[in-house]
């Protein structure tokens, strides 16, 4: 019987108790603990802070050139349209001033040709 009140002296003094207990409890991390490594525990918490700031800025702008690169896909296909549109009608210009010259008496269509369906 004596050894059995000495198993139950343990667990109610806390001698034998399991990292589990004593971590919900509060027993794992003294005050000792934080006064001893106070300067380590600022240091983690400082680069912590750095860390997470670091990533929302990176997740900021990668939005940002995302967006950037969309429009800019937008400006080149039009820049590519203009230039098209431009050269038609620099050419077209050009050939009609051809055929003024000589006298042809062609001029430009104004409805476009169509096909016959059979």
């Amino acid at each position: 019987m004596a050894k059995k009140s000495n198993k139950t002296k343990k667990n109610v003094s806390g001698e034998n108790d399991s990292w589990l207990f004593k971590a919900i409890h509060g027993r794992m991390l003294s005050t000792d603990f934080f006064v001893k490594n106070w300067g380590k525990i600022l240091c983690m918490v400082i680069m912590l802070l750095v860390f997470i700031t670091n990533k929302y800025n990176c997740q900021t702008r990668m939005e940002t050139i995302q967006s950037l690169t969309r429009q800019l896909e937008v400006v080149k296909t039009e820049r590519i349209r203009e230039r098209s549109k431009y050269m038609s009608r620099t050419r077209e210009t050009g050939m009609q001033e051809l055929v003024d010259s000589m006298h042809l008496n062609l001029h430009i269509q104004e409805r476009p040709p169509f096909q016959i369906k059979y």
